[in-house]
């Protein structure tokens, strides 16, 4: 059998033929004792739940509490939905969200403030290389200024974020500059450029197609499984920048197979629908360059402001990227389709921002279904079959050096790797950069 090499801080190890998902211990706050609810006699006691049901149980608990409900996260470590409400006259609705077996937290910034704030963002600090989206778990604005923001940009930014009152935004620096996830190499090609496919779906007429982000697919219309290889796919439809980035890329073969699963390295998670991120959920992300990370979700509808415009509505997360991950699958443990690979900052050694678009917005723009509703899509000897993920050719072969054959998590392979001119390097170096104890074999 093949061996694969897989870094170890990404590596997914198969135990008796499940999939076992290695993730970091989620560090979210506690909830300050100024921020305890009263009026907590007769509550029940917080239930148990999984990320799926705690995102469930919040839209839920939206509309039941209205103007009170100021934003929800999902605490890992005890496994419980944490409910922002400001107070008001009626503590009836504090008492509501507690029988539903959420954990309630008075705070003082509603969310039609928040939107606000964000609105005064955009109008006042729209600059390339910030960003901002609102975190519940501090129920303020968490505004993010790249490497490039400085000077006159800087001051503008901080003067704005001033402006919106005390107690209403935070902001810090990324050492790293906002960038798509873009680059020449392997994975999915079309000319010079590679980007990662995200997950196999069947359009609105019942074809098979995948989705991947909307940057690389404006960049080119037709894109291979292999490197200077024939083209396999059309973009279909596409949308970068604006309201997401993302795009529906349709098979060029309308009897491609299609599985709905993700290939990890040597094994498979099972797709079986989307589902909302919710904030303080683990996901993990695989691209054709990095492989396999992990990390949580750090804030919804977030605002990036890219070089080459501004995108809405995105997922912010602290699972690393790199060039060349841009449109991979972002998906948890228990295989719920999440997000596809935008952009960010940072890299996978030092770590840093990384921005998804929703599966379920994209899904629902394009008018395709994914999973078990939809069939699945994707190439059984094309783009997600034996010569995609071979030693051959293919989005994984040795010699394309894709994300899924034997080279991956090696940053692709030495051909297909090399400095594209976009000064990233996705090759060898890429793995130099792990270390060779950073590496681990798998059969």
């Amino acid at each position: 059998m093949s061996h694969k090499r897989i870094p170890k801080r990404k590596a997914a190890i198969a135990v008796g033929g499940v999939v076992a998902l290695g993730a970091a211990a989620f560090l979210l706050p506690h909830a300050n004792a100024s921020q305890d609810t009263a009026s907590g006699d007769a509550a029940a006691a917080p239930k148990t739940l999984k990320a799926a049901d705690a995102s469930d149980l919040a839209s839920q608990l939206a509309g039941l509490l209205g103007d009170a409900f100021a934003g929800s996260y999902y605490d890992g470590d005890k496994r419980q939905l944490v409910v922002n409400v400001v107070p008001g006259d009626d503590d009836n609705v504090i008492v509501q969200a507690k029988k539903s077996g959420a954990t309630v937290r008075e705070v003082d910034n509603s969310m039609t403030e928040l939107a606000e704030g964000k609105r005064t963002l955009k109008s006042e600090a729209t600059i390339p290389g910030t960003s901002w989206a609102v975190d519940p778990r501090t129920n303020k604005i968490l505004v993010t200024a790249d490497s490039t923001v400085t000077g006159e940009k800087w001051d503008r930014l901080e003067s704005t974020v001033q402006g919106l009152g005390s107690g209403m935004a935070t902001i810090r620096k990324s050492e790293g500059t906002f960038r798509t996830f873009a680059s020449g190499g392997d994975a999915i090609f079309s000319g010079g450029a590679r980007c990662s496919l995200g997950f196999n779906v069947t359009a609105d007429d019942g074809a098979p197609a995948f989705l991947t982000a909307g940057h690389c697919a404006v960049a080119a219309d037709q894109w291979s499984d292999a490197q200077n290889g024939r083209p396999i796919a059309t973009v279909d439809q596409a949308v970068f920048p604006g309201e997401g980035d993302f795009a529906l890329v349709r098979y060029d073969d309308p009897a491609t197979e299609a599985p709905s699963d993700v290939d990890v390295g040597g094994q498979t998670v099972g797709i079986t629908e989307a589902a909302e991120a919710t904030v303080g959920q683990e996901v993990f992300r695989m691209g054709s360059t990095t492989g396999l990370a992990d990390g949580q979700v750090l804030g919804l509808d977030a605002t990036v402001n890219y070089p080459e415009g501004t995108v809405t509505g995105l997922i912010q997360t602290d699972v690393c990227a790199e060039p060349g991950d841009s449109g991979g699958s972002m998906f948890t443990q228990d295989g719920l389709a999440i997000g596809l690979t935008s952009g960010g900052s940072g890299d996978c050694t030092v770590g840093g921002e990384t921005f998804f678009q929703p599966v379920t917005t994209a899904l629902a723009a394009v008018g395709a279904t994914l999973g078990e509703a939809g069939a699945g899509a994707g190439a059984d000897d094309q783009a997600g079959g034996e010569e995609a993920g071979g030693e051959d050719a293919g989005a994984g072969g040795e010699d394309a050096g894709a994300g899924t054959g034997d080279q991956a998590g090696e940053g692709g392979g030495e051909e297909a790797g090399q400095d594209d001119g976009t000064g990233y390097g996705v090759g060898q170096d890429a793995e130099d950069g792990a270390g060779d104890d950073g590496l681990i074999e798998t059969h």
